[in-house]
């Protein structure tokens, strides 16, 4: 009765602890001395920035023609439970922006609310030319094949040939 009762109870309390999620945290991590929001636009500069907070998580690549230079500081929250997919619970991007010189002109704040879903893939390899059937892929080939390469032919030592190594 008793090994009964500590099973259960021993079952009961992992079936418990699968349900308890788990916290973890991504990308950039403030501290009390380095906080994004602590960087003044009038006077920090690049190297002031990168001393004070360390490498970004990304710089923006995306038009060279621009004269401003971004740099975005990173942070996430995901909360997972036992077996279920991470779910994020918060999230803040930092935004840097600094002039040809390096100074900083502006510092914006973006939470979780202002994030929008971008979807990378369509999980489809365009691929050249038209489609084939099942069939046209399995009977394309007849015709194709030289004859003197079926059987046992003059050639024995052809990769792929009925020859191989002696």
């Amino acid at each position: 009765m008793r090994n009964s009762v500590a099973t259960i109870l021993l079952a009961s309390g992992l079936v418990l602890a699968g349900c308890n999620p788990i916290l973890r945290t991504h990308g950039y991590v403030p501290t009390a001395d380095a906080r994004p929001q602590a960087i003044n636009p009038d006077s920090d500069t690049k190297a002031s920035v990168l001393a004070a907070l360390g490498s970004p998580s990304v710089q923006g690549t995306f038009d060279e023609e621009v004269e401003e230079d971004t740099w975005y500081y990173i942070n996430q929250v995901r909360e997972r439970y036992a077996y279920l997919r991470p779910q994020i619970q918060d999230q803040s991007v930092t935004a840097i922006t600094f002039n040809p010189d390096g100074q900083v002109t502006r510092v914006a704040e973006y939470g979780i609310e202002d994030r929008r879903i971008v979807d990378y893939s369509d999980r489809e390899t365009p691929t050249r030319g038209r489609e084939l059937s099942v069939l046209e892929q399995v009977f394309g080939t007849i015709g194709r094949i030289p004859v003197d390469r079926i059987g046992g032919g003059q050639q024995q030592d052809v990769p792929g040939g009925p020859g191989g190594p002696r």
